[in-house]
């Protein structure tokens, strides 16, 4: 197995004193993907090593793979992303992954937490409270995308379903999105990488393109989150989210 310096050095800064079992069982394809995903990826775009591991972890929670979160999450922790932020990063990808796929990262990231000596429960991040939430969260929507989906004049909205609007504002932003530990522009390129590693999720990714834009993550941000994925989403969701950026933003 021949992995270059950079891969070598980035690998053990990560996974300091780890045994690769599959540098033994497929050397080969450890030395192609250690040399990629640890050497070039990581040399490209301007995102921190906290943040780039940030977005790793929601891509792998948005992906259902455990098994690799954990290793993912030891390395995040090493490199100083902190309980909490690691916390608010798998409670932010409930309202998109939904709570049968986040069950067993709530498992897995306890178990990782208490093994390092973590304990738990952590400090609470509520800002909200249940009579504040749906204004709170109707805000935040409207200061990111300059909508009220819930106001009961807007045709677009049919009747019978302005009740999964009013959930959207309460839940997904009032909340989750207001909660503190993560400030929003680190929430929205979280939730852009989830919902890139979904797949079709198109208008959605869309939406929070422009999402991000008003917080301040540009154009460049955003490709620079698509590149440090695409070792671990794949090719295809990676062009497509490409294709969007493009989309807003034509050369």
């Amino acid at each position: 197995m021949n992995l270059t310096p950079a891969a070598q050095a980035n690998h053990e800064q990560l996974f300091p004193g780890h045994e690769s079992r599959l540098a033994v069982t497929d050397p080969e394809f450890v030395e192609l993907f250690d040399n990629f995903a640890f050497d070039e990826v990581l040399a490209q775009g301007r995102l921190t090593q906290r943040l780039r591991m940030m977005v790793i972890l929601a891509a792998l929670i948005a992906q259902n793979a455990v098994a690799e979160y954990r290793a993912m999450l030891g390395a995040a922790l090493t490199v100083g992303v902190t309980p909490v932020e690691a916390k608010e990063i798998l409670y932010q990808s409930v309202p998109y992954v939904g709570q049968g796929r986040a069950f067993d990262f709530l498992h897995a990231t306890n178990d990782v937490l208490v093994t390092r000596g973590v304990e738990l429960p952590l400090p609470g991040q509520s800002t909200t409270t249940r009579q504040t939430r749906h204004q709170a969260g109707l805000a935040l929507r409207q200061a990111l995308f300059g909508v009220d989906p819930t106001d009961p004049a807007d045709p677009a909205v049919p009747p019978g379903q302005r009740h999964l609007q009013e959930w959207l504002s309460a839940n997904c932003f009032g909340d989750y999105y207001t909660r503190a530990g993560l400030d929003l522009p680190t929430r929205e390129l979280l939730t852009f990488a989830m919902l890139v590693t979904l797949g079709g999720c198109e208008p959605q990714v869309r939406g929070h393109i422009r999402g991000n834009l008003t917080v301040g993550n540009d154009l460049a941000t955003m490709l620079d989150v698509v590149s440090q994925l695409l070792p671990w989403i794949g090719y295809p969701r990676s062009l497509n989210a490409v294709a969007a950026l493009n989309e807003a933003a034509p050369e």
